[in-house]
């Protein structure tokens, strides 16, 4: 992820690609975020773009993306703190690093 051009925070290249029949927006922003974080695309405690630029930028509704990053805090991949923005957990590595080597 780089910083973007803008005051609007960091980028976040995400493609969630044409709507899929049967599977919602938000499962699928889930599922794209999720990845990210599990492959280490997004490192941990990188900072991840406001609710308002996310939404914008995809093209979807602002409330999708608080309920998605709502539901990645809940499931420990994402931290929020009021005043400094949602960030990817410390956690995130260890889970990473833990898949790894339990696949060798």
């Amino acid at each position: 992820m780089k910083e973007s051009g803008t005051n609007s925070g960091p980028e976040l290249l995400l493609s969630l690609g044409p709507p899929e029949p049967g599977r919602p927006r938000r499962a699928q922003l889930e599922t794209a975020l999720r990845d990210a974080v599990r492959t280490g695309r997004l490192a941990a405690g990188q900072q991840l773009p406001a609710s308002r630029v996310l939404a914008s930028d995809l093209g979807v509704s602002r409330r999708l993306v608080v309920e998605v990053y709502g539901q990645l805090t809940a499931e420990g991949y994402l931290v929020s703190r009021p005043g400094s923005g949602t960030r990817v957990s410390e956690r995130s590595e260890e889970r990473r690093v833990g898949k790894e080597c339990r696949s060798r």
